[in-house]
């Protein structure tokens, strides 16, 4: 197969895998606590204080179907608060929300596109306004390696992004500098920010997400579903986000396609579902499995 089909696939499917379950979150975050704001109790989160989301990706195209080629882990965790600061008394201010996400190549995936791929990224999170403070990422495409790293800093209204090539110590590190019109979520954050809001069918948001240095601003509408979904929740009322993801401007510019997350219609907001249709063809994204600190119990 032609290494630009397969680069193409890639980054279709690595990008979709990310963020067709990240990109749902449909509402902006508040503004930034001001200066010398004594920090306030974090709000209630369903992901806390630890979770595990494990999904599959399952690729479909002419007589490939039922194709698993991708695994992705999303985990959550609050750290315990810190101990006050003596002398002063204030509590200090609670620890970042820490948040992980692990996309992996499986199954025929390599041996369909003689490639692998493997993605972690971790990213700190601002734990009562909830915006990304830092995203560290680590991209691996077959031998080709990149590690990266964001910094959001909300008071000098800009986030920094640094790229470099673990395999070749001695290029200069690439460094873009891009200014923030208010409080923005990285490809990490912007799933648990949802999971944290009312969604009410009908609206139309616009999401503001930095990816590798890059600004967007993307459009999603919350549509109701008449029908429960099954899951491994059992079977769940539901309601469809669906994300304009391709065109000029947003993160996959090249070519047309279609993208829906299903998320639970109850206060967890747990996403169940996500697929992508694309011209090379459809990706699902199913739950596999949920593992929290606390009991879950699922709708009936």
């Amino acid at each position: 197969m032609p290494r630009r089909i397969t680069s193409k696939i890639y980054a279709t499917t690595a990008t979709a895998l990310v963020l067709a379950v990240v990109l749902s979150s449909v509402v902006l975050a508040s503004d930034a606590p001001k200066e010398r704001t004594p920090p306030r109790t974090p709000a209630a989160m369903p992901f806390v204080p630890s979770e595990e989301l494990v999904y599959e990706g399952e690729f479909t195209k002419m007589l490939l179907r039922g194709i698993d080629i991708a695994e992705l882990r999303f985990k959550a965790q609050r750290p315990a608060p810190s101990a006050s600061v003596e002398g002063e008394g204030q509590e200090a201010a609670p620890a970042p929300l820490l948040l992980t996400t692990d996309v992996t190549s499986k199954g025929f995936f390599p041996k369909l596109f003689g490639m692998s791929f493997k993605f972690h990224a971790e990213s700190q999170v601002e734990p009562n306004d909830f915006y990304a403070m830092r995203t560290t990422k680590t991209d691996e495409q077959g031998k080709r390696v990149r590690t990266s790293e964001a910094v959001f800093d909300q008071q000098a209204g800009k986030v920094e992004y640094t790229e470099r090539d673990p395999n070749n110590a001695t290029e200069a590190p690439r460094v873009i500098t891009a200014a923030l019109s208010g409080p923005t979520q990285d490809i990490v954050s912007a799933i648990y920010f949802l999971r944290t809001q009312a969604l009410t069918p009908g609206q139309t948001f616009n999401i503001a997400v930095s990816d590798s240095g890059r600004l967007f601003q993307v459009p999603a509408t919350v549509v109701a579903e008449k029908k429960k979904m099954k899951s491994v929740l059992g079977k769940v009322d539901v309601v469809r986000v669906d994300v304009e993801l391709f065109g000029p401007g947003r993160p996959v510019e090249d070519g047309k396609g279609k993208m829906s997350i299903w998320v639970t219609s109850d206060d967890r907001h747990v996403p169940v579902k996500a697929r992508l249709s694309h011209d090379i063809g459809t990706l699902d994204i199913n739950l596999k499995s949920i593992q929290r600190t606390e009991p879950l119990v699922a709708q009936r």
